[in-house]
């Protein structure tokens, strides 16, 4: 599986990359705290399959890198996606290390 740092997300950010980044945390979580990007809770993939892109860089994340790994290795194997990466640490690493004034959980 591949994984980018939150130092490299934040790079692809800024350069403007064309990525699509979604968070597959559960709702309550999300409205906790958030990067501002799609939200698919685990719960739901089944239902939202189309909106993992298959013809650009997709970020999935979630709280510490564990769900998002569970979601693109089972994308990986059922649908054949070649484009997922993991958020290596996941949202935990992005208040720790990009923006420490996000609260953590």
């Amino acid at each position: 599986m591949k994984s980018v740092t939150v130092q490299e997300l934040k790079a692809m950010m800024d350069a403007g990359e064309d990525i699509k980044i979604i968070d597959v945390r559960e709702q309550h979580e999300y409205d906790f705290v958030n990067l501002g990007v799609e939200l698919i809770p685990v719960s739901e993939i089944a239902s939202n399959l189309d909106n993992f892109p298959t013809d650009k860089k997709c970020i999935v994340h979630c709280r510490s890198g564990a769900r998002s790994a569970q979601v693109i290795a089972l994308l990986e194997a059922q649908r054949g996606h070649t484009n997922l990466y993991n958020l290596t640490g996941g949202i935990l690493a992005w208040a720790q290390e990009i923006d420490k004034s996000l609260p953590t959980y």
